[in-house]
């Protein structure tokens, strides 16, 4: 996938199949492909940010951040003193020669961290000025659910006040990225027509899934 041209490969320790698991196999594999390899972490714990990006990981996604104060804890944990709390030591990924320039992480490694709530909605100006963040992530499925409006709807809304637009504006008042998980082109599509620069367009299982049936029914074809 990551050799396919995709500017970034999602690893996620969340939701998906690599949750509970070491990711620096597949934190190599992507970055060999010739893409940024982004983990999202389980939850915003200090040693789940840190041990990713030891595996050698250009960022992280921290979910269901809510507040200003969550949202620099995030920053803490992905970046060395005097930027952050992230430890350092001499022991990296196998896959690297040499251990990290503390600075040089620093300016490398990606923080973004998920609006997911209405909590943190109404607090995404906030969130969104935290020193160190590079971008908010929108996590649409979750923030619809909260907010119990269907996901078409929340897609659709494009209201002067509309959820959407709040954190798209928000991330544009502060000058980071404005993320969205899509999980497919025509959902990635809609959030892009929002504003939302950084898209997570597919899902592994999805395009696995897709190949697989085009690949039976060519086979079924050929009598």
């Amino acid at each position: 996938m990551a050799a396919a041209g995709l500017d970034w490969v999602g690893i996620d320790q969340q939701h998906g199949w690599n949750a509970g698991h070491d990711c620096t196999d597949l934190v190599a594999a992507v970055r060999a492909g010739g893409a940024h390899a982004l983990v999202r972490v389980g939850w915003n714990r200090p040693e789940e940010i840190g041990r990713v990006l030891d595996a050698g990981a250009d960022g992280v996604i921290v979910p269901m951040v809510e507040s200003a104060e969550e949202a620099r804890a995030a920053v803490a944990a992905a970046r060395y003193a005097p930027e952050g709390r992230r430890s350092w030591g001499a022991t990296r990924s196998p896959y690297t020669s040499s251990p990290s320039d503390p600075a040089a992480a620093n300016a490398s490694t990606a923080c973004l961290v998920m609006v997911e709530s209405p909590a943190a909605l109404d607090r995404v100006e906030e969130i969104a000025a935290v020193p160190g963040i590079d971008g908010v992530f929108l996590g649409p499925f979750d923030l619809s659910l909260a907010l119990g409006v269907p996901l078409e709807q929340l897609l659709a809304d494009r209201g002067e006040g509309s959820a959407l637009r709040r954190v798209v504006a928000a991330c544009a008042e502060n000058g980071v990225v404005a993320a969205a998980y899509g999980g497919t082109p025509a959902r990635a599509q809609l959030l892009g027509d929002h504003g939302f620069t950084v898209l997570a367009v597919g899902a592994d299982d999805a395009l696995f899934a897709d190949a697989s049936a085009a690949l039976v029914a060519q086979a079924r074809a050929l009598g």
